[in-house]
Formats: C-alpha cells, sequence, structure tokens
C-alpha cells in the first residue's frame, strides 16, 4: 500500500467541503483529478470513505477515523517545511472562527497585536457559536473564540476573557432613570434578540426569561449591529454584551438598565480534541492565553 499525501490532502479538502467541486476549486485541480485520487485512496484502504448522497459526498465511518489522522498528518508536514524555512517562523494560515461579539469587536485588536504569532494572516469565520462548533466538529476550523456554551461532545473548550451581559435602552425609556430595577419589571417590554442558537440569545433563555411574566418578543435579528441599531430606534429592549454595546454607552445613544442582577459571561478558547497543534496554532492559543493575564493585571491595580 502506498498512500501519497497529495490523496490524503484531497481526502481532507472533500472531507470539510463535502463536494468534489468545491474541493477541486480549493486544490486548483480539475474535478476529474479530485475523484480520481479519491478513487484510489479508497482502492488502496479498500474501503469507501464516503456516502454519496447527490449532490454532497458525506463522511461515513471509516472517513470519520482517517479525517483526524490526516489532518495531523498534513499539519505536521506544513510544521516539517517551516521548520526548516530561513526564518524559522510559523507561517502556516490558521483557519479561525470566532462568535459575533469577539469577531466584530475584539477579534480584530487581537489579529492586530498578534500578526509575529501568526506568519499569513488567518482565515476568520464569523457566526453564532452552534455553527461555529459544528465546524470545528468536522475540522473546518483550527480554532474558536466563542461566548456561548460547548455542548459537542469532541471538542475542548478553555475558559478566557470575562464579560458582562446587559440590559439595553435608549436615553428616553421610561426605566432609564429608574434605579434598581427587578428582571420581573421588565415582563411587559418588547425585547430585541439575537438568533436563536447565538450565545446571547442562549443566555437570555437560561437566565432572563425564567423571571419575566409574559415577556414579548419584537424582533429577531441576526448581527449585533442590527440588534443594536433596532434598540436606538425604540423598536424594544436588548440584552447584549458589554464588549459590544460600549461605544454606545459612551456616546449616550444607548443606556444600561439598572437591573439589580448581573449576568457576567465567560468566553473561551475551544478546539477538536483530537486537532494536531502547529506551531502557528500553538503560538496564537499561548498569545491568547497571554491576554488573561494581562486583563488580571489590569483589574489587579
Amino acid at each position: 500500500m502506498k498512500l501519497t499525501l497529495q490523496q490524503l490532502k484531497v481526502f481532507a479538502t472533500i472531507a470539510r467541503y463535502g463536494n468534489l467541486g468545491l474541493a477541486a476549486n480549493e486544490l486548483f485541480l480539475s474535478k476529474g483529478a479530485v475523484s480520481q485520487s479519491l478513487q484510489e485512496l479508497e482502492r488502496q484502504l479498500a474501503t469507501p470513505l464516503f456516502d454519496r448522497i447527490h449532490p454532497r459526498l458525506q463522511l461515513n465511518n471509516e472517513g470519520r477515523l482517517l479525517q483526524p489522522a490526516a489532518e495531523e498528518l498534513l499539519t505536521r508536514i506544513q510544521d516539517i517545511e517551516n521548520l526548516f524555512s530561513p526564518d524559522a517562523e510559523p507561517s502556516g494560515q490558521l483557519r479561525l472562527g470566532a462568535s459575533q461579539t469577539i469577531g466584530n469587536y475584539l477579534l480584530p485588536t487581537l489579529l492586530a497585536s498578534s500578526k509575529q504569532e501568526l506568519g499569513l494572516p488567518p482565515k476568520v469565520t464569523i457566526t453564532n457559536t452552534h455553527q461555529l462548533c459544528h465546524a470545528l466538529a468536522n475540522f473546518e476550523l483550527d480554532l474558536a473564540l466563542i461566548e456561548g456554551e460547548n455542548h459537542h461532545p469532541d471538542l475542548i473548550s478553555e475558559h478566557w476573557l470575562q464579560d458582562e451581559m446587559l440590559v439595553v435602552a435608549q436615553p428616553g425609556h421610561p426605566l432609564a432613570n429608574q434605579v434598581a430595577i427587578p428582571l420581573s419589571r421588565l415582563g411587559g417590554e418588547t425585547w430585541v434578540l439575537r438568533e436563536p442558537q447565538s450565545g446571547s440569545r442562549e443566555q437570555f433563555i437560561q437566565q432572563v426569561q425564567p423571571e419575566l411574566p409574559n415577556w414579548q418578543a419584537g424582533l429577531e435579528l441576526n448581527t449585533l449591529e442590527a440588534v443594536m441599531l433596532a434598540v436606538e430606534k425604540g423598536l424594544g429592549i436588548s440584552f447584549i454584551s458589554r464588549l459590544a454595546v460600549s461605544d454606545r454607552l459612551k456616546d449616550g445613544r444607548l443606556v444600561a438598565l439598572p437591573v439589580t442582577r448581573r449576568f457576567p459571561r465567560q468566553l473561551s478558547l475551544i478546539w477538536h480534541k483530537q486537532k494536531y497543534h502547529s506551531a502557528s496554532l500553538r503560538h496564537f492559543i499561548h498569545f491568547c492565553r497571554a491576554q488573561v493575564h494581562d486583563a488580571e493585571v489590569i483589574s489587579a491595580k
């Protein structure tokens, strides 16, 4: 049996995309060449690796066994190439994911500060926590930074930075000048919320909704900017991250209602438990961990 790196690269790319055409585009090969490479790999292993469900190719049990090993081998090969490069610095391109609060309001600053840690600029996906976990489970991402909870058994979560959720309203809201507002008093308000399976919506359902008698959902929007703008326009109140809303609070476009409860939120780093950590990934995780230490030093002063 003589497996080739090209066959494993083709297999790993098809596994990520579930489609021969998309894999061919990624690899700059013809669709026929990709199909032939996969057929030869399956012939040598004497087993099919995908279920053919037109138009997709879906990993079967054997394919799922091979995927983490193939991903690790390809990443190790890249590390070997980097090891003997003139500058000996990590240069592989990371595939990073971030949930919307982190992706829009924190990740750009992190990336600007970590250029030397990354080599090539990373490929970034910004979406909700549920979709990021799905992508990690399928080895479509190397690492994600999330604000929701991980419910996937194949993923490892590591506590990272702290955030806080606030109940916000436009400055002219009748409750804006009140003090010590109990959550139950917000039951009659109209809420503008993120979509289901987002981190903020999940926390709202778990911690706020049970305290609201006869609560009413107003708008459901899938971006933070749309949620905050809707609240500015008086379409309701919202439950939103301090990290995301801080500029609007400073500018006076929104106010935080003084509810009698606090809602801390844990941000996390998350990756697949079988994911091989390349030099670039190790450096970036180390950089992210250093931000925790810096935040602790600042808060202690």
